[in-house]
């Protein structure tokens, strides 16, 4: 039967960087659409927060503050999370940095922050996506990694995030080709989106106004916007739906 709308329900979803901005918002989107889900987070305190949201929604979950680059970490999370609520079914990777100090010209860049945006934004999502693969292969799930125009198209003077997010869809299209037909395995590419990492830029009125003169849709995305295209990708909806990157972006990358 083809499904009709986006339900989850009784799933178990772990989100990695989902106390804050996008991830808050996908984690609250899964839970309202049925899901246990688990949101991951370095701070504690930020994962008591989230986690009683997931609760209002009546769903079940676990808290477990986890740094995603810390693979011994990453491997006490799932162990968590299979013994507590019996597996996972979703994995959306979602943590991510883009260090100001990344930013420049090749020769500028400082290459220490070079590396560690890549290691955030693509290592530790292979190392969640490799750690869970036994539960996903097991119960038929779904990733969701969410990447960025960034991943889709270059970007002047981002090249570690623009690499990070480039491998990410490449992560994905591999993955999607090895885990097929059990796991399904999607990208989200977001354009600009109103987050605590984008307040910057709005607060600069040139710098916004030429974002959104250059976005057609003419404003930033919700967060909830984005996780609303990941709960598609990760509902029975996009069950014919693997290997690929949904971009989301008001139509910057279409000019």
């Amino acid at each position: 039967m083809v499904a009709t709308e986006p339900d989850v329900t009784d799933q178990v979803a772990v989100v990695t960087g989902g106390t804050r901005g996008i991830g808050r918002a996908i984690t609250r989107t899964l839970a309202a659409a049925g899901a246990d889900v688990v949101p991951v987070s370095r701070t504690p305190t930020d994962v008591e927060e989230t986690a009683e949201t997931v609760r209002k929604h009546g769903g079940e979950t676990v808290e477990v503050p986890t740094d995603v680059t810390d693979s011994d970490a990453v491997s006490t999370l799932f162990e968590t999370v299979e013994d507590e609520l019996g597996g996972v079914d979703i994995l959306v990777n979602n943590a991510g940095i883009n260090p100001v100090e990344a930013m420049g010209t090749p020769e500028t860049v400082d290459t220490t922050e070079f590396r560690r945006a890549l290691e955030v934004n693509l290592d530790a999502a292979f190392t969640c996506t490799s750690v869970a693969g036994e539960h996903l292969l097991d119960s038929g799930g779904a990733v969701v990694n969410v990447a960025s125009t960034a991943g889709v198209v270059g970007i002047k003077r981002q090249h570690a995030y623009v690499a990070s997010k480039h491998g990410l869809v490449g992560l994905t299209k591999s993955t999607a080709l090895d885990w097929a037909p059990e796991v399904r395995v999607n990208a989200v590419a977001p354009g600009y989106v109103d987050t605590d990492m984008t307040a910057p830029l709005k607060a600069n009125d040139e710098m916004y106004e030429k974002l959104t003169e250059r976005t057609p849709a003419g404003r930033f995305a919700e967060p909830g916007e984005v996780a609303s295209a990941v709960l598609f990708l990760a509902s029975d909806m996009a069950s014919f739906v693997t290997g690929e990157c949904l971009v989301v972006d008001g139509g910057w990358t279409t000019q």
